[in-house]
């Protein structure tokens, strides 16, 4: 496969880049056997790079889109390279095209609470989701079947950026102590998990009333990790749903807090988190 030609950037800085990335490459599996990570090219309408995954294991079109990258060359293959470290794939520089890379719907999922949205946003947002899908999703028809493998593609791009986080040490710290006051806190949604409380939730008559805890990881500026829950003031009829009255945490969303309380301090393999208790936050979520 021919190196394409890079905007923007002189013949001698080319060949240093395609240099550091054939070594970058070196010792990692043929694409026949474990595909590749592709960064395109800028086209028309589109200035940014763009990361894709090309697939051995999906039939007619193999290539999906990952996420957009950066404006600069030189960026963006660093955030894919750093994203890509410890996969045995390849990372090449391709020339977008246009027939093999645009989404012909199998990558739509059409149905449940993400219906309407691309499998590329579930990785993002929910990879769990994603995972269900892959695994234990049920295909009825031919189409459906496609749509469980391109999520089994999916899966191990996530598999991969795991990968990296795993090996991360992250040198965080605890907050303060047990019963400290913590205030003027910003925080970054990492992860959400729902559940049902156990000692609100009942059943009147044949009705079931379900109250929602969700239980949020977030990290602050420096790394610090940190845990609450945020149990719902209204009932649901669903098991592990967020009333729609209710302010759903979302993956990425920065959350305020004017005031809490450190509840404990615990280690999680070699991460300190700090669970905080009598929270308030600075405005409506």
């Amino acid at each position: 496969m021919a190196n394409p030609i890079i905007p923007g950037i002189s013949q001698a800085e080319q060949d240093l880049l395609y240099s550091k990335l054939n070594a970058y490459n070196q010792g990692r599996a043929s694409f026949k056997e474990a595909g590749t990570y592709l960064v395109a090219l800028p086209r028309p309408g589109h200035p940014q790079y763009s990361l894709w995954i090309y697939s051995p294991l999906s039939e007619r079109h193999s290539i999906f889109y990952i996420h957009d990258l950066s404006t600069d060359i030189h960026e963006s293959l660093r955030i894919a390279s750093t994203i890509c470290y410890y996969s045995p794939r390849c990372l090449l520089v391709v020339d977008y095209n246009a027939k093999r890379m645009q989404s012909n719907g199998d990558d739509l999922i059409s149905f449940g609470k993400y219906h309407g949205h691309f499998l590329h946003e579930i990785l993002r947002i929910d990879p769990a989701y994603l995972t269900w899908i892959a695994f234990k999703f049920m295909p009825r028809i031919p189409k459906q079947e496609r749509f469980m493998q391109i999520a089994k593609i999916y899966h191990s791009v996530y598999i991969d950026m795991q990968q990296r986080q795993a090996r991360q040490h992250v040198a965080n710290r605890f907050l303060g102590k047990e019963g400290d006051k913590i205030e003027n806190l910003t925080l970054t949604v990492i992860s959400v998990r729902l559940e049902d409380d156990p000692y609100k939730t009942h059943v009147k008559g044949t009705t079931p009333y379900f109250y929602v805890r969700q239980i949020l990881k977030l990290k602050d500026a420096s790394g610090n990790l940190i845990t609450f829950r945020v149990t719902a003031r209204t009932a649901s009829r669903e098991s592990c749903q967020v009333p729609s009255a209710e302010h759903a945490y979302r993956t990425g969303e920065t959350v305020l807090i004017a005031s809490a309380r450190v509840a404990r301090n615990y280690m999680a393999g070699n991460n300190k988190y700090t669970r905080l208790t009598y929270v308030k936050l600075m405005q409506p979520q």
